[in-house]
């Protein structure tokens, strides 16, 4: 196995919640999947796990070498989280596609928050 490509990011929490409040749920929909949307709303504070999200989606297009476009969209990632409290990303559509070109066999992400911060990083490891 090798690494295709490893990705940062870091939003600041407040601007995302700026944007929840000010075009609520076009901007929601456009950046998350219905499973995202629902855990994070379910949550106490949801603008703070929708920028953790929003943090783990540019890692991921960052690990890519893509950003956020036609080889990957928002919604072609869902995060998820299991019981344990790791986080997952199922891909679909095109994002799905590049992995299968690019041999990538799977994407190792992680996200955290403080009070006024997400971040998030991820690493692509291609089976080749």
């Amino acid at each position: 196995m090798q690494i295709f490509g490893i990705g940062i990011d870091v939003v600041e929490i407040e601007r995302i919640e700026e944007s929840i409040e000010k075009f609520g749920d076009k901007f929601l929909d456009r950046l998350f999947t219905a499973e995202e949307r629902a855990y994070c709303d379910s949550q106490k504070r949801p603008h703070v796990n929708f920028a953790g999200r929003f943090a783990v989606k540019e890692a991921i297009a960052k690990s890519f070498g893509t950003g956020i476009g036609k080889e990957l969209s928002w919604l072609d990632m869902t995060i998820l989280r299991a019981p344990s409290g790791e986080p997952s990303v199922v891909f679909s559509g095109a994002g799905k596609v590049f992995m299968e070109q690019n041999k990538i066999v799977s994407v190792k992400i992680s996200l955290t928050h403080a009070k006024q911060y997400a971040a998030a990083n991820a690493i692509a490891i291609t089976g080749c």
